[in-house]
């Protein structure tokens, strides 16, 4: 991944990879090596690739991770260690570094694509009625929309997010029978919880409570929805496989290693 020339960056436009050391499923994750490099670094690589990004920052709360981040050139802001989410973490960012977009980039997310990064902040610039863009992919298993740790999401014709949630939806009243050759085209999105902010919009939603929809779904998009955000759902190309277990972290090894060998 090379990154482009200045000339065709975005100096409006700032990635922002919150990271915190703590986690109730896998602590210190985003120091686990993967493939000979810690994570957040192979996050951070990838994000420094999207051409629309002029910068990219790791925004943390602890010594550990801004010493690994420093140490392979990366840039890091230190933040809260009180904030309740990722984006609060961002929110205390934008407050102290200017930008028109901010690009909420997950620190668990080690195969990120850069060209979905350089679609998000394409789609913010050419419609200023955004609020909020986000990414997902089809489903391709019916099945895999039956997981509640799959986030799905529901748009209208344009591509603007109608809900998201754990639920199977939209819900098939009449589903084609197992063998009907369902598979590829289930009609479910994916959600990819990678988010696109404009500053007012994400200023104002870390300051509004939690409301009934994100505290029943657990989903904090729907506070953005409920205040009547628009958020348009952009089509991923990537491949996404986020690593919250050390199960995780030996699946995407094993992408990277087949991807260099061509595989």
């Amino acid at each position: 991944m090379r990154r482009p020339d200045d000339a065709n960056t975005s100096a409006d436009a700032l990635g922002v990879v919150p990271a915190r050391y703590g986690s109730t499923r896998y602590p210190g994750k985003p120091l686990v090596a993967i493939a000979g490099k810690p994570m957040i670094q192979h996050v951070w690589e990838r994000a420094r690739a999207a051409r629309r990004l002029g910068a990219v920052v790791v925004a943390t709360d602890d010594d550990r991770i801004r010493r690994v981040v420093e140490g392979f050139g990366g840039e890091v802001m230190m933040t809260s260690p009180d904030h309740a989410s990722g984006t609060d973490r961002l929110a205390e960012v934008a407050r102290a570094r200017a930008a028109s977009i901010y690009v909420n980039i997950q620190g668990d997310e080690p195969l990120l694509e850069p060209a979905d990064l350089d679609t998000l902040v394409a789609g913010m610039e050419s419609d200023p009625g955004l609020g909020m863009g986000t990414l997902a992919v089809p489903i391709g298993d019916p099945r895999e929309a039956q997981d509640p740790n799959v986030v799905k999401a529901v748009c209208d014709a344009t591509g603007r997010a109608l809900y998201f949630s754990r639920a199977p939806i939209p819900y098939p009243r009449n589903p084609p029978a197992p063998d009907a050759g369902a598979r590829g085209r289930s009609g479910y999105l994916r959600h990819i919880g990678l988010y696109a902010y404009r500053r007012d919009v994400l200023l104002a939603f870390a300051g509004w409570p939690p409301t009934a929809l994100e505290q029943t779904e657990g989903l904090e998009q729907l506070r953005a929805m409920e205040h009547g955000v628009t958020i348009r759902v952009f089509t991923a190309r990537g491949t996404y496989l986020a690593v919250d277990t050390p199960e995780d972290r030996i699946r995407v090894e094993s992408a990277m290693s087949a991807v260099a060998k061509g595989g």
